[in-house]
């Protein structure tokens, strides 16, 4: 998809040259309280219960906050990796971003590691090749091999929360599904790897290398006895700097003064161990492979625990990085004041190759000595989309019906590698934010609803949605995108009328109703607009009228007048229902008594009426002459 970066990235990058010092009053600021348990949580990925882990007694939440995916047991490649067993993966079908949103994350700076783990599946690919972000940033890329080796089975960053959430985003690059074993986000002291210039919020670490010298033995933070606040690094213990020097280790049990202080917080046990250089080779050179045309921040340790060295200027050497003198004249002891004490330097280098090299030369009095190295890369935090317009297009998203495929998980333009499909993304200089610009949704099998909150996507130029199943009306609100210039619904399945607000568009250039069930009349406003150079297509909508290549119009009527006319009618209807069945039934009772009284005038009808009323007033006088006779019986004044 089509994407416009933000040039003010570009103008930060001389400034990651720089390395300014920072007021103790702002680092107090920043500073964690070391009195209070910094927050943590570790995840557990694919499994359904907590589960907790030797040595330490580790507890891993069961896996949630995902947006996908499956889970699976866990075939674990490096033995530094997390004794769990399962895992979580996310299956191209699922969409190529999948994340990981954990809610209710105290604003502050934090380590978060990512550990990668192999499906126990030998149906899927053995080896996922994809890549990670944090924060809409991207900071790893798996590559071909990394499960063979022991810093590359896990990913980690060091990153501000800002806004109580945090996201971690695994990016498919159709090489495999992405497997994640475990994902850890613990709070560290808010100064903690402050570089100067330009470290802060805008700004990810990326852990490259992390080394302890002399000990051979890796280790994490916790196993080294370090403070909750440092994190929990892991170290990669090393005998030698390359196979090919004549390095020798050493190490002591002497008490290392200036450990474990703020805001780093280092295990002294980094610093009880050492590489030096030999009478033969005295300098100590390390090289690691980078990424062209990036900035790293060097951290390399020191403290003096060589028996042989006891007082200022017996070891003096210089730190050349890539050929340039980075430190000159490091003198441990003159520099801390006494032996067994911790100096750590710090250096941001620009590298335009793709190797980063160390090198440790002696100028005065005996061999090179280093501890521990640490090498970060710095990476410029993504600007995020608008929080707005993301919200409309997740509402989009469950509207509209968007098949699974399209994922369309985390953050719509970042991480600028992996924006979303079917979106497009410009950097907003003002607002110093990406907004939406674009929507290209056509022949994508969507059988929802255009939602309402489309125009929450005020920025937006272009929306093809064309060659769909869409149903409903067209939004009203459609008509508040001031910007929008193209407009295809067209071969939809739409109905409704055209709304009037769409006349209010005043940059529209180009619209596509084409194909649909709409009805009414086009809007005044949107049927002269072809005369001014706009393209208009309201063709296969039989319902339309009142332009040219349209039928005629009849009176328009609105809604609500269509519904009262409707109304209307069925009580005219049932109004004729009703006198009809009166009228019917009032013509049987009439033709009835036509016929009663045309039976009673026949000669027949006439006899036999006269008999029965001789019969009846017989009846009548029989009990009247009954009761005469009887009173006269009955009577004293009757003759003898």
């Amino acid at each position: 998809m089509r994407q416009r970066s933000p040039a003010v990235l570009r103008l930060l990058l001389p400034l990651w040259l720089l390395a300014v010092s920072v007021s103790p009053a702002f680092l107090g600021a920043l500073a964690s309280d070391p009195s209070k348990e910094p927050f943590t949580i570790r995840i557990s990925c694919g499994s359904f219960d907590d589960v907790r882990t030797a040595p330490t007694n580790t507890l891993w939440y069961r896996d949630f906050g995902y947006t996908g995916g499956r889970f699976a047991n866990a075939t674990r490649p490096s033995f530094i990796i997390p004794p769990l067993k399962t895992l979580r993966y996310f299956p191209l079908s699922d969409g190529p971003e999948n994340c990981y949103y954990i809610n209710n994350v105290p604003n502050g700076h934090y380590q978060v590691r990512v550990f990668f783990a192999l499906v126990a599946n030998p149906n899927l690919d053995s080896e996922p090749i994809f890549d990670v972000s944090v924060e809409g940033t991207l900071f790893s890329s798996l590559l071909l091999g990394w499960s063979s080796d022991d810093e590359k089975t896990f990913a980690e960053a060091l990153v501000f929360v800002q806004d109580s959430s945090l996201s971690i985003c695994f990016h498919s690059t159709g090489h495999g599904d992405p497997s994640v074993l475990s994902i850890e986000v613990l709070q560290i002291d808010d100064n903690a790897y402050n570089f100067g210039l330009p470290w802060g919020k805008g700004t990810v670490l990326r852990t490259a290398k992390r080394l302890t010298c002399g000990s051979g033995k890796p280790a994490f933070d916790e196993d080294l006895k370090g403070v909750s606040w440092g994190g929990d690094r892991f170290w990669l213990g090393l005998k030698t700097l390359s196979s090919s020097s004549e390095d020798q280790s050493i190490s002591t049990e002497n008490v290392i003064a200036e450990a474990l202080l703020a805001p780093n917080f280092y295990p002294q046990s980094i610093y009880q161990s050492a590489i030096v250089g030999t009478d033969r080779q005295p300098s100590l050179s390390f090289e690691m492979d980078v990424t062209p045309n990036k900035n790293y921040s060097v951290w390399l340790h020191f403290a003096e625990i060589d028996n042989g060295v006891t007082a200022e200027e017996q070891r003096v050497f210089d730190v050349l990085i890539n050929g340039d003198t980075a430190f000159k004249d490091v003198d441990i002891v003159r520099m801390t004041g006494e032996r067994f004490t911790a100096l750590v330097l710090n250096k941001t280098i620009a590298v335009s190759g793709t190797t980063l090299k160390i090198i440790l030369q002696p100028v005065k009095g005996t061999r090179a000595i280093i501890n521990a190295i640490e090498v970060f890369e710095i990476i410029p935090a993504e600007n995020k989309t608008l929080p707005q317009e993301v919200s409309a297009l997740r509402t989009l998203k469950s509207s509209l019906g968007l098949p699974l495929r399209f994922g369309w998980n985390g953050d719509p333009c970042v991480p600028q590698q992996h924006p979303w499909s079917g979106v497009d993304c410009q950097f907003d200089n003002t607002k110093g934010n990406w907004v939406i610009d674009g929507l290209g949704l056509d022949n994508q099998g969507l059988r929802g609803v255009i939602p309402s909150d489309i125009s929450k996507l005020q920025h937006l130029e272009n929306i093809n949605l064309s060659g769909n199943s869409i149903k409903g009306n067209i939004p009203t609100s459609l008509g508040t995108i001031s910007a929008l210039q193209v407009l295809d619904l067209s071969y939809n399945e739409l109905n409704g009328s055209i709304p009037e607000s769409l006349g209010q568009l005043t940059s529209l250039q180009i619209l596509n109703l084409n194909g649909n069930h709409l009805s009414g009349k086009v809007p005044a406003s949107l049927g002269g607009r072809p005369l001014h150079r706009a393209r208009f297509n309201f063709t296969d909508n039989a319902g339309l009228c009142g332009i040219p290549g349209l039928r005629e119009c009849g009176p328009h009527l609105s809604v609500a007048a269509k519904i009262g006319m409707a109304f209307g009618v069925l009580l005219a209807f049932l109004f004729l229902v009703v006198f009809a069945a009166c009228w019917w039934k009032r013509r049987q009772n009439i033709l009835r008594a036509q016929k009663l009284a045309a039976a009673r005038e026949a000669p027949y009808a006439k006899s036999r009426t006269q008999f029965t009323r001789d019969v009846q007033m017989a009846k009548h006088q029989r009990p009247h002459e009954s009761s005469r006779s009887s009173n006269n019986e009955s009577s004293p004044h009757s003759p003898k």
